[in-house]
């Protein structure tokens, strides 16, 4: 495992983001989406910065000290490429989500990530069921 004070934000979301990807990729497929194509677009639907934006209100309040500390760390990472579908707040929220679930994975702490994220996504992917 890597030092976590050497890491940042941005490090911190990268891998927050394929944390929430993958859980969002499972949960879809047991709904019985199989078609790749539908699966993808699902997802891009649930992972884009304005959607975790929008997720971030719920979060927040459930976050620990520390958490919150890995929040304000992907939040704040200053970076210089500009959001394509995401106002620059909506994209720093969305940021600073994906550092927080970075953190629970690096730290071993599978099984919060998961709590958080059921709370956050399971009504979003039951909406889905109905669709297919």
């Amino acid at each position: 495992m890597p030092d976590m004070t050497a890491l940042n934000g941005a490090t911190l979301a990268y891998v927050g983001d394929a944390v929430i990807e993958l859980y969002l990729r499972e949960k879809l497929l047991i709904l019985g989406i199989t078609d790749t194509g539908k699966l993808s677009a699902l997802a891009q639907k649930l992972v884009c910065a304005p959607m975790q934006s929008e997720l971030t209100d719920l979060l927040l309040p459930m976050l620990t000290e520390e958490e919150e500390a890995a929040y304000r760390l992907g939040r704040n990472y200053h970076t210089r490429s500009k959001p394509k579908h995401a106002t620059p707040a909506q994209y720093n929220r969305a940021t600073g989500m994906e550092a927080v679930f970075g953190y629970l994975h690096l730290t071993g702490k599978y099984e919060r990530s998961n709590s958080l994220l059921s709370q956050l996504y399971d009504n979003k992917i039951a909406q889905f069921k109905d669709m297919h």
